[in-house]
């Protein structure tokens, strides 16, 4: 307590202050504050934290071979799935932009190779997953890993695309007997056998490719 006096009227009176009082109170509220702010804090940085291990933690789907095996044979694939879909979307622009007097032939056939290639992402993709490797997971990511070059141009010669997409397949097949290697050194037979059906097809597109290339450069005949 403070004791003062009133000068003004001459009468004397008792002014109870809590400056004490209100100053540990104060503090006391500041701690508590502090205390939650410390828990909040340390609450979403365990929650990150959690997020960010989940996030990282491996996608690791059981299998019998060898972790080296499984590292070199889902850089193959991925590299191969890369260079399929770039394949499919450069077959497809073609077909978009396809002209002259054999534009239905070539329209039509471009667009049956392309749904082919698409039809091979998906096991392939799986195929990767189901050895416990990861894929493909953006175009950024096809980006960085694809071998077939783009062709952005708007216009292109008839017989320059087969002969362009021609060329694209046979390096496909070439690529696919490469990964078939790997995946007989690892005892992958599963993947290994999918890729004989894969080549199979990537050869039938180079030959149609082919044959309709030459009909194009002697004009039909």
């Amino acid at each position: 307590m403070k004791f003062g006096c009133d000068a003004g009227n001459g009468v004397c009176r008792v002014v109870e202050v809590r400056v004490c009082t209100d100053l540990l109170s104060g503090q006391a509220r500041s701690f508590e504050n502090l205390k939650k702010g410390i828990a909040m804090k340390n609450g979403t940085s365990e929650r990150r934290q959690e997020l960010k291990n989940r996030q990282q933690a491996p996608l690791a789907t059981p299998t019998d071979l060898a972790a080296a095996g499984v590292k070199e044979i889902a850089g193959a694939m991925n590299a191969i799935l890369a260079d399929v879909f770039a394949l499919y979307l450069k077959t497809k622009h073609f077909h978009w932009h396809m002209s002259g007097a054999h534009f239905r032939d070539y329209h039509l056939l471009l667009d049956e190779q392309a749904d082919q290639l698409f039809a091979m992402t998906d096991p392939m993709a799986e195929r990767v997953r189901k050895i416990g490797a990861t894929t493909i997971t953006s175009i950024g990511h096809i980006a960085k890993l694809q071998r077939v070059e783009d062709n952005d141009a708007v216009y292109v010669e008839p017989a320059d695309m087969l002969a362009e997409l021609c060329e694209d397949n046979k390096n496909m097949a070439a690529r696919l007997r490469e990964a078939h290697e790997v995946c007989e050194a690892h005892k992958d037979l599963a993947t290994a056998s999918l890729i004989e059906v894969w080549i199979d097809e990537t050869e039938r597109r180079t030959w149609f490719l082919f044959e309709s290339g030459r009909r194009e450069l002697t004009g039909g005949h």
